[in-house]
C-alpha cells in the first residue's frame, strides 16, 4: 500500500512537474511573441511617420524654393499650394506619431514640434512676397533661413530615430532574458523531473528486487508446502489404512472366527453357547460400525448436510469433550443456516483444527468457541487457555490449511498466542446476499 502511494505521488509528480513546463513554456513563448510583434509593429509604425516628417521636411524646403525661384505667378502659386498641403501631411503625422510615441522620446518629440512651428512660422511672411520681393530675398532666406532650421529639425528627427532604435534594442534585451529565464526555469524542470524519475526508478528497481525476493522465498514455501501437503495426505491415507486394517480388519476377522464358533454350536445344538457367541458377534459388530462412523465423520460430517453449521459444532464439542475431558463451550448467535456451503465447511474444519491442536499440543483445559454472523461478514473466534506458542516460528500444517481455506473465500486470519498464555484464532469470512 506505502510502495502503490509513493508510486502514484511520484508518476503524479513526474507528470505535474512536465505539464507545469509545458504550460508555462507555451505561455512564455506566447507572451514573447506577443511583445515581439508589438514592439516590431510600434517600431515600423513610428518609423513610417517619422519617415514622413522627413520626406515632407525635405519637400517643403523644395517646394519653397521652387517658389521663391519661379518667376511666373501661376507656376509660383502651384509651388505654394504644394507647400501648404505638405505642411497638412506633416501636422497630420506628426498627430499619428504623438499616439504612438513613449515617455522617452516627448522631450525631443516637444523639440521638433516647436522648431516645425517655429519653421512654418518663418516660412509664413514668405509666401506673401511680390515677384520682385522673391527674387530680390529669395535666395539669402533660404541660405540663412529656410536650410539652417530644416537641418536642426532632420538632427532632431534624427534623434528621436535614435531613441527608437535604442527601445526597439531594450526590447530585444527584454525578450532574450525573458527567454534565459525561460531556458533557466526549463533547466531546473527538466533536472527535477529526471531526479524525480531516477529516484522513481530506483524505488521500483528496489521494490522489484524486493518482490522477486519475496516470491522466491514464497516459492519456496509452496513447494515446501506443497510437500508437506503431500506428506500429510499421505499420513492420512496411512492413518486411515491402519485404522482399517487394525480396527475394521480385525473385527470383521474376528466376527468370522465367531461365526464359526456359532455354526459349530448350532450344529452341537449348544443353545447356551450360540447365544454367548451371538452376543460377542453383535458386540463385535456395533465397534467396527462406530469406528467406520468416527472415520466418515471425521472425512465428511454428515450432519453439516444433514442438520446444519451449529447442530455440528456442537456435536464436534460434545465428542472432544468426551473423549478427551477438555470443556468445549460453543456460541453460536444467529447464525444463518443459509450459509454456503463453502462457509459451513471452512468453519466446520478450522473449529476442527483449532480443537485438535488445543487438545494434542496446547494442553488446553477449557476452548470457546463464538461464531457470530452479520449482513456483511462471519466471525469466527476461538480461544483456548493452553500453554501457547510463537506464531512467528511455529506453524504447522494445521494453521496453513486454515490460513488457506480462509484467503480462498477472501477472508481474514489472525493468530494471538504467547508461550504460557493461550491461544486466540480470529478468522472473518465477507457474506455476500446471505441472509441473516
Amino acid at each position: 500500500m506505502n510502495s502503490r502511494v509513493v508510486l502514484i505521488i511520484g508518476f503524479g509528480g513526474l507528470l505535474f512537474l512536465m505539464a507545469f513546463a509545458g504550460v508555462d513554456s507555451l505561455q512564455t513563448l506566447r507572451r514573447i511573441q506577443t511583445s515581439s510583434d508589438s514592439i516590431r509593429e510600434n517600431f515600423l509604425q513610428r518609423t513610417r511617420v517619422l519617415e514622413r516628417v522627413r520626406s515632407d521636411l525635405y519637400v517643403s524646403g523644395t517646394y519653397f524654393r521652387d517658389y521663391l525661384l519661379e518667376p511666373e505667378a501661376g507656376k509660383a502659386e502651384g509651388h505654394r499650394y504644394s507647400l501648404l498641403e505638405t505642411r497638412k501631411d506633416m501636422d497630420a503625422a506628426l498627430i499619428e506619431y504623438r499616439s504612438s510615441m513613449t515617455s522617452q522620446e516627448a522631450v525631443p518629440f516637444q523639440r521638433l514640434t516647436a522648431a516645425l512651428a517655429d519653421y512654418w512660422k518663418t516660412l509664413e511672411p514668405a509666401l506673401q512676397w511680390t515677384p520682385a520681393q522673391r527674387r530680390h530675398y529669395g535666395f539669402p532666406f533660404l541660405r540663412d533661413e529656410v536650410f539652417p532650421r530644416r537641418t536642426a529639425m532632420l538632427h532632431i528627427a534624427d534623434q528621436i530615430r535614435a531613441i527608437d532604435e535604442s527601445q526597439l534594442t531594450e526590447g530585444k534585451e527584454l525578450m532574450n532574458r525573458t527567454f534565459s529565464q525561460l531556458r533557466n526555469r526549463l533547466t531546473i524542470t527538466i533536472g527535477l523531473t529526471i531526479g524525480l524519475g531516477l529516484l522513481l526508478a530506483t524505488f521500483v528497481a528496489g521494490r522489484l528486487l524486493v518482490l522477486e525476493r519475496a516470491t522466491t522465498a514464497h516459492r519456496v514455501e509452496l513447494q515446501q508446502l506443497s510437500a508437506r501437503l503431500v506428506a500429510a495426505q499421505e499420513d492420512e491415507r496411512r492413518a486411515i489404512s491402519r485404522e482399517l486394517h487394525d480396527e475394521v480388519g480385525q473385527a470383521l476377522t474376528g466376527v468370522l472366527l465367531e461365526l464359526a464358533d456359532l455354526n459349530r454350536s448350532i450344529r452341537a445344538r449348544d443353545l447356551d453357547a450360540v447365544g454367548a457367541k451371538a452376543g460377542e458377534i453383535k458386540t463385535q459388530l456395533e465397534s467396527s460400525i462406530s469406528v467406520v462412523r468416527n472415520m466418515a465423520l471425521l472425512l465428511r460430517p454428515s450432519m453439516l448436510d444433514d442438520l446444519g453449521l451449529v447442530p455440528a459444532l456442537e456435536w464436534q464439542a460434545r465428542e472432544v469433550a468426551r473423549r478427551s475431558g477438555v470443556r468445549v463451550a460453543v456460541d453460536a448467535r444467529q447464525v444463518s443456516e443459509e450459509l454456503p456451503e463453502l462457509h459451513k465447511t471452512c468453519v466446520y474444519r478450522i473449529v476442527q483444527e483449532a480443537l485438535h491442536n488445543a487438545v494434542r499440543h496446547a494442553a488446553a483445559h477449557t476452548v470457546n468457541v463464538t461464531v457470530q454472523q452479520d449482513p456483511r461478514r462471519l466471525d469466527l473466534d476461538i480461544q483456548d487457555d493452553g500453554k501457547g506458542f510463537d506464531p512467528q516460528r511455529q506453524r504447522g500444517m494445521g494453521l496453513l490449511g486454515i490460513e488457506e481455506r480462509v484467503t480462498h473465500l477472501g477472508g481474514t486470519f489472525t493468530v494471538d498466542s504467547r508461550v504460557g498464555h493461550g491461544t486466540r484464532l480470529h478468522v472473518e469470512l465477507p457474506l455476500n446476499g446471505v441472509p441473516a
